[in-house]
């Protein structure tokens, strides 16, 4: 008699999620009778687990790279059946959110006043490692003209009106990847317009998202000249971080922000990604895979010249940024990531003269430092 059993289903995998980071949590739903759970990553064996119910929830270690994620289950039978999850970007377990208060890191403050102190012009640091608060500033809540850095705070203001993140290949989803990596000026005017009818009016909801999550000299000034494209700090200043403006650029009227508070974008877009943080408080609705998705789009920021300069290429060590320029001034701010943990830090540089490489440099120098301190 010829065995005619239909074939094993596949599980429904939930997490991880395509184009999207994560911290190495795989979970979903086995059919019934899966006696194993199986967990390839890029085809090597990291779990093989009995299953005493359908649902599942494992935790694996995921290199800081993008992946693939396959889930077998195998019967009573020792059949099999599988789901592959590709463009994982793998975050380490030590990279995890977790709140943290911050505290004064002395060493690492005297790296960057010195890196301050060489730099002819007008700059501005913070550095802080998330995984336990220490951190560094200087000149952090100067205002600079914030160029294609409040690219990303559009990013924030779209996805907070979203139901869940675009899927890959819609019209947001193209907005999104076309304004974050290869920081398309036209894709950011589109999606300001999507948001409020006109640059200016989607301009104005990004302020008032800004606002809500506590970000205090951030300002979205109109849209973008097309053609060019490649929380309250008040608690904070008791930690002893000194998050003061020592000297501050002038350039007239546009877009403009402060080193603290695109590290205070990162470091609530990474908090949100695990359910916490200002984005989740303020109501704002960016929820856990909206963030996930969008640290995955920063993970692919075309532009290594300027933080990941001197780390980006290391074994083991990511960068999620995203970098801002006009002719005086030059600008980088996101998350290093390494397998011990992770830190962020933005860096910002002023010359009515012009800028170019020493500027780049000046932020790859502030990123390994950080780097240098955090990692030990």
């Amino acid at each position: 008699m010829i065995d005619t059993a239909p074939p094993p289903r596949p599980p429904v995998v939930e997490r991880p999620v395509a184009y999207q980071v994560s911290y190495g949590a795989v979970q979903g739903v086995a059919a019934p009778g899966t006696k194993r759970v199986v967990v390839r990553v890029d085809g090597k064996v990291v779990r093989d687990v009995r299953l005493r119910a359908r649902s599942f929830s494992l935790e694996v270690s995921l290199p800081p790279r993008e992946v693939r994620v396959r889930v077998e289950t195998v019967d009573q039978e020792g059949r099999r059946a599988g789901q592959t999850v590709l463009h994982v970007l793998g975050l380490p377990p030590a990279a995890r959110p977790v709140v943290r208060p911050l505290r004064l890191d002395r060493r690492l403050e005297s790296d960057v006043r010195r890196l301050a102190g060489d730099y002819p012009g007008d700059s501005a640091v913070y550095v802080e490692d998330l995984a336990t608060g220490a951190g560094a500033a200087w000149n952090a809540r100067a205002t600079f003209p914030a160029a294609s850095t409040l690219k990303l705070a559009i990013a924030v203001t779209v996805l907070a009106r979203l139901d869940g993140p675009p899927a890959a290949g819609t019209d947001t989803d193209r907005l999104l990847r076309e304004m974050l990596i290869p920081s398309d000026n036209a894709a950011a005017n589109a999606l300001l317009v999507q948001l409020g009818g006109s640059t200016s009016g989607g301009g104005a909801l990004v302020n008032e998202t800004m606002r809500g999550m506590g970000l205090e000299r951030t300002e979205m000034y109109g849209g973008y000249v097309l053609g060019t494209a490649l929380g309250s700090s008040r608690g904070l200043a008791a930690a002893g971080v000194p998050l003061s403006v020592v000297s501050q650029p002038y350039w007239g009227v546009g877009k403009s922000t402060t080193a603290l508070d695109l590290a205070q974008l990162f470091r609530a877009i990474w908090l949100s990604s695990g359910g916490l943080g200002p984005l989740v408080r303020s109501g704002s609705g960016v929820a856990p895979g909206e963030a996930r998705y969008l640290l995955y789009l920063l993970g692919r920021v075309a532009d290594r010249g300027k933080l990941g300069r001197a780390v980006g290429g290391r074994a083991g060590v990511l960068v999620l940024h995203k970098a801002g320029w006009i002719d005086a001034a030059r600008h980088d701010a996101g998350l290093v990531v390494w397998r011990g943990g992770i830190l962020v830090a933005a860096a910002m540089t002023y010359r009515p003269a012009g800028t170019g490489t020493r500027e780049d440099a000046f932020a790859g120098q502030v990123a390994a430092a950080a780097l240098r301190r955090f990692r030990g």
